[in-house]
């Protein structure tokens, strides 16, 4: 009775004795999930992750969003996915499960390069994938700008002088200030007191303090 059914179509599929909703391969399974039907039964999937965990290495979760508010059922629903370790996928209509059950399949076989970003194997152009991912709004242009100009990653990390970074075309002040924080910013923040706590800490350090007297008594 699972209305996805009838709109898988690209792939050839049977019904087997199985403990997920859907097989996609040796290693990995899928769950299906309607909202609406959590909101009635909100111990559902919990029970179903529990019954086929650890039986497949890759678990995927699909949830249908059949409702017209989902984010508190979509955020019970995460939280089953973390715990459970499951690949939790969101989709607004039966055709649109039928797609990622078809595209799950179909890449069963298939290397994770085929869905991988494809990056020239020079040193520039591999240079230009990092920034472009790591600085905000460091660009792909802005990128082989930078490589082509200074050569490598090592060479920007030790100039700590902005003018070298504002000569280069198309990288503005902002562009500059950010590539330098990303460069020259230690990893650990140091944490800074507000006037409040520091307040509070002076007038708990300049209290007289207590003496009592009494005997010592020894440590056992």
């Amino acid at each position: 009775g699972n209305p996805v059914l009838s709109h898988i179509r690209n792939v050839r599929w049977q019904f087997a004795d199985i403990v997920p909703d859907f097989q996609l391969g040796q290693a990995t399974a899928a769950l299906f999930l309607s909202l609406r039907y959590h909101l009635l039964h909100p111990d559902y999937i919990l029970h179903r992750i529990r019954e086929q965990q650890r039986l497949f290495r890759v678990t995927l979760l699909l949830a249908h969003v059949d409702v017209e508010d989902p984010v508190k059922a979509l955020g019970e629903v995460t939280r089953g996915a973390v715990v459970g370790d499951c690949t939790l996928v969101c989709a607004w209509s039966p055709e649109e499960c039928a797609r990622w059950l078809e595209t799950f399949k179909s890449y069963e076989s298939k290397p994770a390069s085929n869905i991988q970003e494809r990056v020239d194997p020079d040193y520039v152009s591999r240079l230009a994938s990092v920034l472009a991912g790591s600085v905000r709004g460091i660009n792909r242009t802005d990128a082989h700008t930078l490589g082509t100009t200074f050569g490598s990653l090592a060479a920007m990390i030790k100039c700590t002088d902005a003018d070298a970074f504002s000569a280069c075309p198309g990288i503005g002040p902002t562009k500059v200030r950010r590539l330098m924080e990303a460069f020259h910013e230690p990893f650990r923040k140091q944490l800074r007191m507000t006037g409040v706590a520091t307040a509070a800490a002076h007038v708990w350090s300049s209290r007289p303090r207590r003496e009592t007297k009494g005997t010592r008594r020894p440590l056992r």
